[in-house]
């Protein structure tokens, strides 16, 4: 059977791309902390959400696995190996004020985000860490 038939290695892969990829938007909005007219952006988690549910209730997606998007019309349409290889939509989330000079980025709130982002990644990493155990225990000789 393939990893990429079983349920929570997709989803927890498709997590740990997803929470990924908000670090890059985080450390793009911490280095551009003092950049005039810059709005602090994230990783919108309700349409990834949607995503991911609609992923295990199987709506619209072959066995379970996301479709790859198609966002301009010379992309070749392909097939996607699970949650991992989705896109995840940037939105732009200011934060809590906004400078004389328009950025909107508050440093000690984009570092409260990275620390719960990271939180969030590892506990994620720990899950399929554990699921591969338990995985490796079920398919090993009884007595080892």
């Amino acid at each position: 059977m393939s990893m990429n038939r079983i349920a929570v290695f997709d989803v927890l892969r498709g997590t740990m791309a997803m929470l990924g990829e908000r670090q890059k938007v985080l450390a793009r909005n911490i280095a551009n902390a003092n950049t005039p007219g810059y709005v602090a952006k994230d990783v919108d988690d309700k349409s990834f959400n949607k995503l991911l549910s609609n992923t295990m209730h199987g709506q619209g997606q072959q066995s379970g696995h996301l479709a790859m998007q198609v966002t301009e019309a010379g992309h070749i349409r392909g097939k996607a190996a699970g949650a991992a290889s989705a896109k995840f939509k940037i939105i732009a989330r200011p934060d809590s004020e906004t400078t004389l000079n328009g950025n909107s980025v508050v440093l000690e709130e984009q570092v409260m985000r990275v620390a719960e982002t990271r939180m969030r990644y590892e506990a994620a990493a720990g899950l399929y860490e554990k699921s591969m155990g338990l995985l490796r225990l079920a398919i090993s000789r009884p007595g080892r």
